[in-house]
């Protein structure tokens, strides 16, 4: 051997034939890592297939004659809730909400009877207006506003006074909705419904294992112990390698 490369180490470019058995062992673990990563990554996109929710459906069934104006009792009230499950999302891009607003507060006043309009717009503007006022969520005025909107829309809409809708229902109202559904928000709701509640689904993210969803178990939880297990085979194989030439510590 050179004795000039004695203490020249490069991973790359091993001297001996320990480094060389060291550089190849390593190569085959990052590959073996690399493919159970990316590999299942693939895999996801590659059997993955658009599905819907429930919602999406419910509001393609009713959505042509409501956008007419043409829609029946039955159809604004299968619009108001398809569509305040989709409000009630976290991410929602604020032109997205407030069309969606605009919808549900005019199609909540189309439902309404005399009275109830009456009822629900005073309502509306007291809850309006503590909403400006309130300093937190927990003021008073704001919390009793909110609950008495939200008592008056759920009726309306026939929703169960326990049902979690109820408690975004009253945010989502607004009174420059009321009188008019806007063809430019008609519009908006239309594309926003499809690409908040269509979701690529597949075999590896409908069934569980241990409780967790299979797709969030294999990246959680296997691939750390796959990862601690390379780590130990790394170990047991150089020491295989070490005893073998006669390296003893």
């Amino acid at each position: 051997m050179n004795q000039a490369n004695n203490y020249h180490i490069s991973f790359f470019k091993p001297t001996t034939d320990r480094a060389k058995y060291n550089r190849n062992l390593v190569i085959w673990l990052i590959s073996i890592w690399a493919v159970a990563i990316f590999g299942f990554q693939f895999l996801l996109k590659v059997i993955e297939h658009p599905t819907p929710e429930p919602q999406l459906t419910t509001f393609n069934e009713v959505w042509e004659n409501v956008q007419s104006g043409n829609a029946n009792t039955d159809e604004l009230t299968k619009f108001v809730q398809s569509t305040l499950h989709v409000s009630g999302k976290v991410f929602i891009a604020p032109e997205h909400r407030a069309a969606l607003d605009n919808g549900i507060t005019w199609a909540i006043f189309q439902l309404a009877d005399s009275a109830q309009k009456l009822a629900l717009a005073e309502a509306l503007v007291e809850f309006d207006l503590a909403t400006k006022a309130m300093n937190t969520v927990t003021d008073e005025n704001y919390v009793s506003a909110k609950l008495r909107l939200g008592a008056l829309a759920q009726s309306v809409v026939g929703l169960a006074p326990n049902d979690v809708l109820v408690k975004i229902l009253p945010l989502e109202l607004k009174i420059s909705g009321m009188e008019v559904f806007s063809d430019e928000n008609k519009a908006v709701v239309e594309k926003c419904m499809s690409k908040y509640t269509i979701h690529n689904r597949s075999i590896l993210t409908d069934i569980t294992l241990l409780g967790f969803p299979f797709h969030y178990f294999y990246t959680a939880v296997f691939l750390l112990i796959l990862f601690i297990g390379l780590c130990l085979l790394y170990c047991y194989r150089i020491d295989a390698y070490n005893k073998k030439i006669g390296l003893t510590d």
